[in-house]
Formats: C-alpha cells, structure tokens, sequence
C-alpha cells in the first residue's frame, strides 16, 4: 500500500485495501468503516435496544476481543445499554488458558463486568477429559459445539442477559449456511439468521453484530487497536469439515473477490423463502438439567450419559 492516498480521506497513506469495493484506506478511515458497518448491521436487524443486558460470548481470540471493543464503544453511546463478557473454558489444555487469561485482561481493562463458566462446573470434565475413551463416531467439535451452545446460554442467565451477541463474522456465516446445506439440515438452514430469537422464550435471543464484516477484517481492525490475540490454535480444529471449507472459500475469495458478500446476500434471502416451509418445534424443559429442549433429554446431557433408564432410577 506504500504510496498510495487514503480512498475517504485523501490526506493519510494506505493501511489497507478492501479489493470488493476497489477502495484504499488509511488506518484510521479503514477503523471507522467498519464501526459503521457493525452500527449498519445492528440497526437493520434490530438486534438491540438501548435498555438491553447483552451478554457477549468472549472466548479471547481475535473476533471476540474485537467484537468486545467495538460494542464497548458502542455502548458508551446508550446510556442505559449494560454488557457483561461471558467466557466459557471448555478444558482444553495448552489452549484454553492463554485464552481465558486473556480476555480477563482485556475485560478488566475495558471495564466490563466478566463471567467464567466452565464445562468442567457444567459437565463433570473439561474436553479433553471428556473425550478420552469416548467412541469416535463424533469430532470434537461436534461435542463442543453443543456443550458450548448450552454454556453460553447458561452464563447468560446467571448474569441476567437479555440477549446474547456472539462474534460470527461473514466468513463464519456463509461458512455455516454452506455446512448445513451440505449436511442437508434443512431446519438449520432457515433458522441461521444475523438474528436467532425463540417466540417461545426458551432461550435467549442471539445475535450476530460482525456478520458482515470479513474475517481478515475483522483481525485487522484488533491489530490496528494494539490488541493482543491468542497465539495458539485449537488442537481439535483440523476435524472438523468448517476447516476444509474456510480453505476453500478463502480461495475463492482470493480469486473473485467479492464472493462471500454474494454468497451471504444469496443465502439470507434463501432462508428467508425457506422458513416459513420449516413447523415450528415443541420445546420442553430436560428432564435431567432443566435447560429448554425438543427432546426429553437435551443433546448436552445425552452426550454427557444421562439417559431416561438414569432419571426413571432417581426418581
């Protein structure tokens, strides 16, 4: 970028080019874009109001951290607006702590109220507890996903949430349309949205603020902030299909840029044709934690070995 002028400003050098749009900016216009972009993105999906509790879902890597700064000076425009990181330890080690540590840290110094909560409390045994001895007809990332969902939803509770924000950026949402197409979950398919809320109250509503904003951007955005990331990667994620799929569609990217912002436009106005064709379910309490659930059993605590012949014997 050496050399070249500021595409908004035309005062400062290039920090950064944002090839989709044939545009060059400084380090401090390229910033403000992508405010703009997450206050963009908030406000057309309605995602909050000025009197909600938003419990952020921070787990200390890149898109968190940088989700937890932006929606911290976003806050700080509506007074009333209250946010609380929750962070979850799913007991991996050599990973989780650097992690957790963290986004202590960076919660401490932005002033934000910190919850921790942990598969271990939840569960009986962090991840790599859980998994040694278990058959290996799932990944662990199929294990995670779940017991994560519940954590984070869980956490939120405890701290009195009204919504929960979580830090899917564009490439994890096209990412995830493209996963369940695959896999041929049709319900899942209409029901990822920017915004996820249950009419029947059962849990919390979820949203997407960086849905629109590219990872790389999102990265960029944190180093440009001075923000220290995690260093280590999850020693789990080599297994699961989002892998293949991120390389493959970084690749197209590369090649065509603009792709996933076609790809995302496609695919909401997609889900938007297919939900009303998807019954709503039947939600009940578990019969074993008493989270929401389809099932008489949620799948956490299936995973975990609770079954019906279980609770008949404790009743």
């Amino acid at each position: 970028m050496q050399g070249l002028t500021c595409s908004t400003c035309h005062r400062h050098t290039s920090y950064y080019r944002r090839e989709n749009e044939g545009v060059n900016l400084c380090k401090g216009c390229f910033k403000d874009s992508v405010e703009r972009k997450v206050r963009r993105t908030i406000s057309r999906w309605k995602m909050f109001s000025p009197a909600d509790h938003i419990a952020v879902a921070v787990s200390g890597g890149k898109d968190s951290l940088t989700m937890l700064m932006i929606l911290k000076k976003l806050s700080a425009k509506f007074k009333q607006t209250r946010i609380t990181a929750v962070t979850v330890d799913e007991g991996i080690a050599g990973y989780r702590e650097e992690a957790v540590d963290l986004a202590k840290a960076y919660c401490d110094k932005l002033d934000v109220e910190h919850e921790i909560v942990s598969f271990k409390e939840l569960y009986g045994d962090g991840l790599d507890d859980f998994l040694r001895g278990r058959p290996e007809r799932m990944t662990a990332c199929s294990y995670c996903g779940v017991f994560r969902r519940k954590a984070i939803n869980i956490g939120a509770k405890r701290v009195g949430a009204t919504k929960i924000a979580t830090a899917h950026n564009l490439d994890d949402v096209v990412q995830t349309y493209l996963l369940n197409l695959f896999q041929g979950d049709v319900e899942r398919f209409a029901r990822f949205n920017p915004v996820l809320r249950d009419p029947r109250g059962g849990f919390l509503p979820r949203v997407k603020p960086l849905c629109e904003v590219p990872e790389k951007e999102v990265a960029l955005y944190g180093y440009a902030e001075g923000l220290t990331f995690q260093s280590a990667s999850c020693p789990y994620m080599t297994e699961a299909l989002r892998n293949e799929l991120r390389t493959m569609l970084n690749r197209l990217e590369l090649a065509h840029p603009g792709v996933l912002f076609s790809s995302y436009r496609a695919m909401t106005k997609l889900r938007a044709l297919a939900e009303p064709g998807v019954p709503d379910s039947v939600l009940r309490s578990c019969r074993s934690c008493g989270e929401p659930t389809t099932l008489e059993i949620c799948e956490a605590c299936k995973m975990v070995g609770v079954s019906m012949d279980k609770l008949e014997v404790t009743a």
